[in-house]
């Protein structure tokens, strides 16, 4: 590996595999009864975000093999769609993967299954030189920002998990940092000092409602929350 790109190597696949290995290992903790809770996902139980969670690993095993030659399309910022409506969990797709989660039955065969393919992602993303360019959605990211969108998607998943669990791991403090660093690039303003990470990541995707006093903080900025990314 060359010395360029050594630092993007650790900023990009290091995260990602942090963020990974931390939430799959608070699914791997969890109780049975805990997959018929709900989540923070609308319209989801634990056991839908679960099966959710081995169909992002698929998709990062998909894209890490499917090589594109011209040049990158979005960044990790704006990989993003943004709305303002957040899910009701009435989507098809959504509704799909309801169907897929209860197919399972037990919750170890979902836990085995995410530990299998979900293991697989993180090998082929450590195996993956960050500077080659791939195709997913119809757009061309380089390795390295796939992975920041998924240091993304993993922290706010793994929020989601823990939303109505206790004694649940929360996401690593660098995730949410990150998070919180795109989030705030997506928007287009930076959120008050006063938010922490994980405040930030949850009013400004549309997590859970900011208190008046927050609104009041959030000045403008408030009128254009949540981001809905997609």
């Amino acid at each position: 590996m060359s010395a360029r790109a050594a630092p993007k190597y650790r900023t990009d696949v290091d995260l990602f595999a942090r963020s990974w290995t931390e939430l799959r290992r608070a699914v791997a903790q969890l109780p049975d009864e805990a997959f018929a809770q709900r989540s923070g996902c609308a319209g989801w139980l634990v056991r839908d975000l679960v099966c959710h969670l081995v169909l992002d690993a698929q998709d990062v095993l998909i894209t890490l093999a499917t090589p594109a030659e011209t040049e990158p399309t979005r960044d990790a910022v704006t990989y993003w769609e943004v709305s303002a409506t957040p899910p009701t969990g009435d989507d098809p797709l959504d509704a799909l993967v309801v169907r897929l989660a209860a197919a399972y039955e037990e919750p170890w065969l979902l836990k085995l299954h995410l530990d299998d393919v979900g293991s697989a992602a993180g090998r082929a993303a450590e195996l993956t030189d960050p500077d080659l360019r791939v195709g997913t959605r119809g757009e061309v990211l380089t390795v390295g920002a796939y992975l920041s969108v998924y240091v993304m998607e993993w922290t706010l998943h793994h929020l989601d998990l823990v939303a109505y669990l206790a004694d649940v791991p929360e996401p690593p403090a660098e995730g949410l940092a990150r998070s919180r660093e795109m989030l705030e690039k997506i928007a287009g303003s930076a959120f008050p000092p006063s938010f922490s990470d994980k405040d930030a990541l949850l009013v400004g995707t549309g997590r859970r409602a900011a208190t008046d006093a927050e609104r009041t903080e959030l000045g403008e900025l408030a009128t254009r929350l949540p981001l809905v990314l997609g």
